[in-house]
């Protein structure tokens, strides 16, 4: 159920509207605090009622005026999309950017191939992504205007034996926003590809040695900063760029000894 509507623009008080899928927590939450920072209008999207309800809360008193509104999606309920996708752009007014950061990492030991958590984790991590950011790739070229921002991940530039199902995921979002690019750039439209490493969230909860871990509100300042400079794809922090350079050119006989 959404929120109020929002607070009326004005020719002396313009917004950005953006519509955020995963926004909840980690760093869809701290996203969403620092668009409303920069002055977006934001739609909020996420499975947890309670945390969006919070969220949108603190983001409309901080600015003493209604910013963010709410919307309850599982991004696995893919029928629901097309619906849902006008009436948030309604409630919003138009629309300028959107930005699909919901993503799973099941727990998958070494011995184990869950079929179960191999189809959820790509449903979540690509399928919605497919159903979220195609009606707004066909909005944005019909306006010649816009931003589509995926989050990605690091493990989707090379095949790991820690979660090959998550990897794949992650791997076949990069492509798809890289097609996406190649299509819309042409249109004014700009397609950005963020791929953050180890951020302190709920996907590394299970794994207290993660090295080189960064804040959410940390990621969500570099995710702005790639928005603003229209960026292609930018890896949060910008050290993880040299660190899969390497990796990306480890050989294959020796990357698949490697345990990580």
């Amino acid at each position: 159920m959404a929120a109020t509507r929002l607070v009326s623009q004005t020719p002396l008080k313009p917004y950005q509207r953006a519509i955020l899928i995963g926004a909840s927590s980690g760093i869809g939450a701290a996203l969403a605090q620092k668009l409303a920072d920069e002055g977006y209008q934001l739609a909020l999207l996420g499975r947890r009622e309670s945390l969006l309800e919070t969220l949108c809360t603190q983001i409309n008193t901080k600015h003493g005026e209604k910013r963010a509104i709410s919307f309850v999606h599982d991004v696995t309920q893919i029928d629901d999309v097309p619906t849902l996708f006008n009436k948030v752009v309604a409630e919003l007014g138009g629309l300028d950017a959107i930005i699909y950061n919901a993503g799973i990492l099941e727990v998958v030991k070494l011995n184990e191939f869950d079929p179960k958590k191999d189809i959820e984790m790509t449903q979540i991590n690509y399928l919605g992504a497919l159903a979220w950011l195609n009606p707004a790739a066909a909005y944005f070229q019909g306006v010649k205007s816009g931003q589509i921002v995926g989050l990605g991940s690091v493990a989707g530039d090379r095949g790991r034996v820690g979660a090959p199902a998550y990897n794949a995921s992650k791997a076949a979002l990069h492509t798809y926003l890289e097609a996406l690019r190649n299509r819309l750039t042409r249109h004014g439209i700009n397609v950005l590809t963020i791929k953050p490493g180890f951020v302190a969230t709920d996907m590394i909860k299970d794994n207290p040695r993660t090295p080189m871990v960064i804040s959410p509100e940390k990621a969500a300042d570099g995710i702005f900063k790639a928005m603003q400079a229209r960026k292609q794809t930018v890896y949060v922090p910008a050290q993880w760029g040299l660190l899969m350079q390497i990796i990306r050119h480890i050989p294959s006989i020796i990357f698949r000894r490697l345990t990580f």
